[in-house]
């Protein structure tokens, strides 16, 4: 069972280190030097691949939480 367990945790851990690298950055100020102006659909890009990658994110942290501590009385 703890096997088991810990398959899970890696595989969650993986899914989660992907899913936060692949979401844009969210650094302000690095515009406002290279003149680039925020458009409307800039300020609404959460909608689209961000939000999901964030969804993504939160579901593996609550995940790898809980296996931890399943982990912590199995094992």
């Amino acid at each position: 069972m703890s096997v088991v367990i810990g398959i899970l945790l890696i595989l969650v851990a993986l899914v989660m280190i992907v899913a936060v690298l692949l979401q844009s950055s969210e650094r302000a100020g690095l515009g406002a030097v290279s003149g680039a102006a925020e458009t409307f659909f800039g300020k609404n890009k959460a909608k689209g691949m961000d939000a999901k990658l964030a969804l993504v994110t939160k579901i593996c942290a609550i995940a790898f939480v809980a296996l931890s501590v399943l982990m912590m009385f199995v094992g």
